[in-house]
């Protein structure tokens, strides 16, 4: 684990590189600086539910990486669902706290970019939780030690790619 632990906090350093990168934009438009923690925060929770989740399924022998698995859709559904409601709960907050910090960006925009990212993270969430699961598995490794160390990793460094990707877009 320690050369993954290694090579994934090398990589969140691109993620603090990309953070400055957007610096100004950032303290133009506090809406925006409030969905960065809360996004990546989320998208990591979000992962290691799933993920827990799913290695419960494989300790009970109820798991099976199948399309048809209707476990493995009905979690799919609730990442989605959740992510929906709270990426959606999030951009009306971070929209309130930026007017409040005297942003001027509008609700619609900062709701956008936070629903729109926050799904974006939720299709990452799944793919990364199931590989994750499936991974560690199939090397022999205990899926309850590596699954979540390596999805909130994916999730922080991805998450802010994916944000600003879409500010980049929406803003």
């Amino acid at each position: 684990m320690v050369p993954l632990l290694a090579a994934l906090s090398v990589l969140q350093l691109v993620s603090g590189s990309v953070l400055e990168t957007y610096e100004e934009i950032l303290v133009q438009n506090p809406a925006l600086l409030v969905l960065v923690p809360v996004q990546i925060g989320t998208a990591g929770n979000l992962a290691s539910i799933t993920c827990s989740r799913l290695t419960t399924q494989l300790h009970l022998g109820t798991y099976e990486l199948s399309l048809t698995n209707p476990d493995l859709r009905a979690n799919t559904v609730a990442v989605f669902a959740l992510a929906g409601t709270v990426f959606g709960a999030v951009g009306i907050a971070a929209w309130g706290i930026g007017v409040a910090l005297g942003g001027t960006l509008g609700l619609g925009r900062v709701l956008l970019v936070s629903l729109v990212s926050g799904m974006l993270l939720a299709v990452l969430v799944v793919v990364t939780s199931v590989a994750a699961v499936e991974g560690s598995y199939r090397v022999g490794v205990n899926p309850d030690d590596a699954t979540i160390p390596i999805v909130t990793n994916v999730c922080d460094i991805a998450g802010v790619l994916i944000l600003f990707a879409v500010v980049s877009v929406v803003v």
